[in-house]
């Protein structure tokens, strides 16, 4: 007889690789297939402005040939893998921009006709940081403002989910991009059999929130309450405020809006900052008990009316704001930092040391984890508060079971490592772009200090935009130089995809079969 097979059967090869490259590009061909259909509302924009459509159609001609070129040089491919997931993640926010980038250089937009200037401002717009090179947006045609607010609507949930809600070919093993693009520990199973269910569930509530403030928002101009509310101006400052990006047509950013405007957007940036899975639960499950139960929710909401207290509080023994009116400026500046959102009412470049070094801090808070925001997230840094109270009481108790708990559930060791790894990986990115900020400042625009440096890195690797000084709310990027641009471009992309997919690629046992 013949001895029966004992040897351990092996994975189906995948060539020279560890990944399957081929099936990574031809998702990424798919996602930008559907992607050059985002090129079609603003030429529509251009046809009823009189404006010329054709940067927008070129761009999206472009884009559409190469998206379907490369799932055609790819052919039928088998589904998609963990390893195949982080290389579409990284490539998809590389190349989104750059095409998205196209209409700025197409139209020849001032302030945006170098190639690593308007890479710059798709960047800001699709990771939703809002950060802008320009320095004078009524130079800008309505048509291209328009893009360059879309960028933060397919930007503020991600490309990813919207394509997981569209592409039947990313039902199977799409459930790590769907990871990728609402990080922390976020549940996701509950609220759908498929990830394209539990897609089309987030686009709805993220849709649905920015449908919400758009009409309240135009209907404080239709009511005489804010002459400037029009409905472009509704739609920019809605859908800045639900994405968490920033971006308006305006140069005074939130400045000019009237009070009431002003406490809408705040509660705008609030209500978006909340887990898009949690406001689902929330608003149409009327899961309101569960709500309670969540500590990231709780916390999220005490950090925003601490840090609006503490804010204030400084303000106020300075001088620099007055009475409800400066309520209202801290309060706002407080929201708009700690959602990464970017808003201004005032210039905070010009309050004193105390209070910028608190708007410093705010900016690694963020907002909860599964929403649009940038920076750390709250629900990481109470793991990460957690897991040092364990630690200390672990060394007293040496011989004691204490797990780590958060909102009544046991964090598992994975979770604790890979935010641990995060945070450290965060760290690390910040030091090293403030360091290039800083070498490239000594070279090329001497006055830039230490502290301009660091805000500015803290910033667009926090996806919140505007920094301190030159780089403020009411001031631009513009004046850095080119390599600091691109220093800043890559903070953005880092904070976007939250360094762990890139860091993976980096990785040489990445590509090992």
């Amino acid at each position: 007889m013949t001895p029966p097979d004992t040897a351990p059967r092996r994975r189906p090869a995948r060539g020279r690789l560890g990944v399957d490259v081929r099936t990574a590009l031809g998702v990424v061909g798919g996602l930008l297939a559907w992607f050059a259909l985002a090129f079609l509302a603003p030429a529509v924009v251009s046809l009823v402005t009189g404006e010329p459509p054709w940067p927008f159609l070129v761009a999206g001609a472009v884009t559409a040939v190469t998206g379907l070129a490369l799932r055609r040089l790819t052919g039928g491919r088998p589904p998609l893998g963990v390893r195949e997931g982080f290389l579409v993640v990284v490539a998809v926010w590389l190349l989104v921009p750059a095409f998205g980038a196209l209409p700025f250089l197409l139209g020849r937009v001032p302030q945006l006709d170098h190639p690593v200037d308007a890479y710059f401002e798709a960047m800001s717009g699709f990771t939703a940081t809002g950060a802008s090179v320009l320095t004078d947006v009524d130079a800008v045609g309505t048509d291209m403002l328009f893009w360059r607010q879309l960028t933060l609507v397919l930007g503020g949930l991600g490309i990813i989910v919207l394509a997981l809600a569209v592409l039947p070919r990313l039902r199977i093993g799409g459930r790590e991009l769907l990871r990728s693009e609402l990080p922390g520990p976020v549940e996701m199973e509950s609220l759908g059999a498929t990830v394209r269910g539990t897609a089309r569930r987030l686009w709805k509530i993220y849709l649905a929130v920015t449908a919400a403030g758009v009409l309240v928002l135009a209907g404080l101009g239709w009511a005489g309450l804010d002459r400037r509310m029009d409905l472009f101006h509704a739609f920019s400052y809605a859908t800045s405020a639900v994405a968490l990006g920033g971006f308006t047509p305006d140069a005074g950013s939130a400045r000019d809006l009237a009070p009431v405007t002003q406490w809408v957007l705040c509660a705008l940036m609030v209500v978006a900052g909340v887990n898009l899975l949690r406001l689902y639960r929330l608003a149409v499950l009327r899961q309101f008990r569960a709500g309670l139960r969540d500590e990231e929710l709780r916390l999220y909401l005490a950090l925003l009316v601490a840090g609006s207290a503490v804010l204030a509080a400084e303000l106020f023994a300075d001088g620099a704001v007055q009475g409800p009116g400066g309520v209202r400026h801290a309060v706002f500046q407080t929201v708009s930092v700690m959602t990464t959102t970017g808003f201004a009412t005032v210039d905070w470049s010009h309050w004193g040391t105390l209070a910028a070094l608190t708007l410093l801090a705010l900016m690694f808070v963020g907002a909860c984890a599964g929403s649009a925001s940038g920076s750390v997230k709250v629900v990481r840094h109470l793991v990460l508060f957690r897991f040092t109270r364990h630690q200390l009481e672990q060394a007293v108790h040496p011989d004691a079971v204490l797990p780590v708990r958060v909102s009544g559930r046991v964090v598992d060791d994975r979770a604790l490592r890979s935010a641990l790894v995060f945070a450290l990986l965060y760290v690390l990115a910040l030091a090293v772009g403030t360091l290039c900020l800083a070498a490239d400042a000594a070279v090329s625009a001497p006055g830039t200090g230490a502290f301009t440096a660091l805000g500015a890195a803290a910033a667009c690797l926090g996806n919140v935009g505007p920094a301190f000084g030159e780089l403020g709310p009411f001031g631009s990027y513009a004046p850095l130089g080119a390599v600091s641009k691109v220093v800043l471009t890559a903070l953005m992309f880092l904070g976007r995809i939250e360094i762990v997919p890139l860091a993976v690629l980096l990785r040489r046992g990445y590509w090992r079969a």
